[in-house]
């Protein structure tokens, strides 16, 4: 199961009236682990930023005048995000301003959902806290996950505290191992580059359940059903088959 957690951070609210994308973080998760491998790009969008925007991210088309321009990147973000699971909070917002840049480079509609299913967190939060705040800020307070670096939002900063969150949301799995504990030959190859050769290194042993384990497993399914919404019990059954 490989998942890319995504944020972006832009010009504006709305594509649509021009707003374009000034950077972009992803973090991957290969079967509920943090793998390390980032994909971080600040974008020079070919315009100013609002105010608006300038206060909650605090990047300046200054700083972004020697940055690439979306299509520079396109290939190499599409590459990185390509059969993966994006986890996105508030997803619509991000999704729209990637397919949009996508589709400004040249590389199509639709890219996004072409390439990628979209698990989102928001929708998710909403669902198991009805009722209750469930920005990325009140979600780590909830699930006591560390966001005191968070005095402006970045994109890389926010899809790895989202990664956080979401393993918290969805099980807490990552805890189970140490923080110090690496899978066999995670850091050599994260250092020679890529995650293709990252997950080609993974070599996960086939061990059948018994009839017992699977009635057991199958109650587990009906409770997180019931505690996280239909959408995650119904990626685990995916998984199964």
């Amino acid at each position: 199961m490989r998942q890319i957690v995504v944020d972006t951070e832009t010009t504006g609210l709305e594509f649509s009236q021009g707003h374009r994308v000034v950077e972009i973080g992803c973090v991957e998760l290969l079967n509920r682990r943090v793998t390390g491998e980032t994909f971080h790009r600040y974008i020079n969008p070919q315009r100013d930023i609002d105010e608006a925007a300038l206060e909650i991210h605090g990047i300046t088309a200054e700083k972004l005048k020697d940055e690439p321009v979306f299509a520079d990147v396109a290939d190499e973000l599409l590459e990185f995000i390509r059969g993966a699971e994006l986890i996105i909070h508030n997803a619509p917002f991000d999704v729209e301003f990637l397919n949009g840049e996508f589709d400004h480079a040249g590389r199509g509609k639709g890219v996004v959902e072409t390439h990628c299913e979209i698990l989102d967190t928001l929708v998710m939060a909403r669902h198991k806290h009805p009722g209750q705040r469930n920005s990325l800020d009140a979600l780590c307070k909830r699930y006591a996950v560390d966001n005191e670096q968070r005095t402006l939002h970045g994109a890389l900063l926010d899809a790895e505290i989202l990664a956080d969150v979401y393993l918290a949301m969805t099980g807490g799995q990552a805890g189970l191992f140490g923080e110090d504990q690496e899978l066999p030959g995670y850091a050599a190859d994260a250092k020679k580059g890529g995650a293709a050769k990252m997950r080609e290194r993974i070599e996960t042993p086939l061990i059948r359940a018994n009839e017992e384990e699977r009635a057991q497993h199958e109650k587990w399914l009906q409770l997180l059903e019931k505690e996280s919404g239909e959408k995650v019990g119904a990626l685990w059954k995916r998984a199964e088959t």
